[in-house]
């Protein structure tokens, strides 16, 4: 039944033209996912492409505007132009802080010795993180991503990774045996 249904796949063009399509498709897909988790779990979320970097959201202190696994976009800015109310990713260096990138919204802005400093404060928490200076700041939140948002909430779910890349990826490896399997068949045929 099985060779019969490839059979009919192999001999209908349209069905080719269309399973090529989703093929490249899913490929895509995958490489687009697969790439993005990479860049950020080997850069440390420290990649830069542009100016630009991509940060996932791992907890509910800027709740209800970024929930968990939400992705955003920063964009690497000076410090004089970060105002009251934008929202900011930093490199914390004190306390539960320490090493630990953070997003939240500045609440107050000094300037110190020449040097700027900002008082952030996640939206949904009662108490003010410790003083940011302007070296710690890595950017400045322009865009949360949906579909990279949805992606990634896929991706942290164990069933929606399996559903999403890895049932794609074993369909995606049958079809290419599948290929090879057809490819080696028609060389031993025409021999």
């Amino acid at each position: 039944m099985v060779i019969c249904m490839i059979e009919r796949i192999k001999n209908n063009k349209a069905l080719k033209i269309i399973l090529m399509i989703l093929k490249a498709i899913v490929s895509l897909f995958i490489v687009i996912v697969i790439s993005i988790i990479f860049i950020q779990r080997i850069s440390n979320n420290k990649l830069s492409l542009g100016g630009y970097s991509i940060y996932t959201i791992i907890t509910e202190s800027m709740a209800p505007k970024y929930k968990v696994y939400d992705m955003v976009i920063a964009k690497e800015t000076d410090s004089n132009q970060i105002k009251v109310n934008d929202d900011v990713v930093y490199l914390g260096n004190k306390d539960d802080f320490a090493d630990k990138i953070v997003t939240h919204r500045v609440i107050k802005k000094e300037v110190l010795e020449g040097k700027n400093y900002f008082h952030t404060k996640g939206i949904a928490n009662d108490i003010e993180d410790p003083l940011v200076g302007e070296e710690q700041i890595l950017g400045k939140v322009v865009y949360k991503s949906r579909v990279l948002s949805i992606i990634s909430k896929i991706v942290n779910n164990p069933y929606g990774f399996y559903f999403v890349v890895f049932v794609p990826f074993a369909i995606l490896l049958v079809m290419e045996l599948i290929d090879i399997i057809e490819e080696r068949k028609e060389k031993n045929l025409s021999r």
